[in-house]
């Protein structure tokens, strides 16, 4: 993840085209309920002044860099198209047509899929990304995209880098190795 740009603008189609691509993630029972949103090069002051606030823009020390991304895409899920989807007649068995019945939401869990995907076509192409977390302003932004019925899932920041990311402290964590979070089933 990249959390500085140098304000290259991203093109559009062409961003358009890599949200298309990455829709080929699974989607449970083909519910095709996930959706990219593309914020232009015109609009990412206007989505950060929704997406955040002065406090936010004015202190947090990767703001700047972030604001300066090429592109924006919002990531988005419908859920009622999964309930809907489980309420046909090949998979009413599974119960799933009641929504608190889903043991894991897998509007979610779509929407991660779509979203790595995106992620690692933009890295393909040669361009950098940053999967900003939505942990607040979610109803203001969906109101501004004039996004209805739809969660948030994530949103995903395009750009250039420009070699001035700030490291994250959660890089100077302990944690297991790759290998030992691994492990053979055998009896």
């Amino acid at each position: 993840m990249v959390r500085s740009f140098d304000g290259t603008p991203v093109d559009p189609a062409w961003l358009a085209d890599l949200c298309a691509q990455a829709l080929w993630a699974p989607t449970a029972g083909n519910s095709a309920g996930v959706r990219f949103h593309t914020i232009g090069p015109d609009l990412i002051g206007e989505y950060f002044d929704v997406a955040t606030d002065e406090q936010w823009r004015t202190h947090a020390r990767r703001a700047e860099g972030l604001q300066r991304c090429g592109a924006i895409a919002l990531v988005t899920s419908r859920r009622g198209e999964y309930v809907a989807r489980y309420a046909e007649a090949d998979k009413r068995s599974s119960g799933l047509d009641d929504e608190s019945n889903w043991p894991i939401p897998y509007w979610h869990t779509d929407a991660a899929m779509a979203t790595m995907a995106l992620l690692l076509l933009i890295e393909e192409s040669g361009w950098q990304a940053a999967l900003w977390g939505n942990f607040r302003h979610e109803e203001e932004i969906l109101r501004w995209a004039r996004i209805d019925d739809e969660d948030l899932f994530a949103t995903v920041l395009i750009g250039r880098a420009d070699g001035n990311d700030v490291p994250s402290a959660s890089l100077a964590r302990e944690i297991p190795s790759r290998e030992s979070r691994v492990r053979a089933v055998g009896r």
